[in-house]
């Protein structure tokens, strides 16, 4: 018996060097390969640019006694803002709500009706201030915005991205040669920011005789998170 419990010993043993003998040997207990030498590092970029367009939100609120009232003279003034607005160079125009409610006193009794249309607008930042005076010159009591943004802010984010990308890399080397190795080819990229541009410092200023808009600069930003082999 104490011969074939040796025996057995022994062969375990040997199928425990084959097994390393073998390139697959290299591989954890669990199968998962050995974790490879890398770094992984974060980079971010922006982009600075003037927005040259502007997206305005105009509308008209009416008052009557009946419901059917305050929506008759909304709708007719409505119809003034929205001639004037694509007169004086809007354009993509589009309603963005309407709205109906009845007004009460102050014993809870109905008193009236306010009827509410809001369009939504885009127009180069030059003419904002224009279609902002030529809509309430028509009718409009509502003005909101007006939310500026670059017509070719794809492009800009495509910088930003590149920038990260060349920032990142730069860290990475940067750690690389301080631990005395070297970069080897990149493992994993990741986009980790969006390009919502952010306001800066207001420097430049359109307007016109009526209602001045001020078109500051926006900072367009990437981020990404890469792995690179070291070796």
């Amino acid at each position: 018996m104490r011969r074939i419990i040796i025996a057995a010993a022994l062969l375990l043993v040997a199928a425990a060097v084959a097994g390393v003998a073998r390139p697959e040997g290299a591989e954890a207990v669990d199968g998962t390969p050995a974790t490879q030498d890398s770094v992984t590092v974060s980079g971010s970029a922006s982009v600075s640019a003037v927005p040259n367009r502007a997206q305005l939100s105009l509308g008209v609120d009416s008052r009557a006694d009946t419901a059917r009232g305050a929506l008759s003279a909304n709708a007719k003034e409505m119809r003034r803002v929205i001639e004037a607005v694509r007169a004086a160079g809007g354009s993509d125009i589009s309603t963005q709500s309407v709205s109906l409610s009845p007004q009460f006193g102050e014993n809870g009794a109905v008193t009236g009706y306010a009827a509410g249309n809001v369009v939504v607008a885009t127009v180069d930042v030059g003419r904002a201030g224009a279609v902002i005076d030529a809509a309430v010159e028509a009718g409009a009591n509502q003005v909101y915005g007006p939310a500026m943004s670059s017509s070719d802010q794809a492009k800009l984010y495509g910088q930003a991205l590149k920038g990260a990308v060349s920032d990142a890399r730069e860290r990475a080397q940067i750690l690389a040669t301080a631990a005395g190795r070297s970069l080897g080819k990149v493992t994993t990229i990741v986009e980790t920011g969006g390009y919502q541009p952010v306001p800066m410092l207001q420097k430049s200023a359109v307007s016109d005789s009526g209602t001045p808009v001020v078109a500051g600069e926006q900072e367009t930003t990437a981020s990404v998170s890469m792995t690179f082999e070291l070796r």
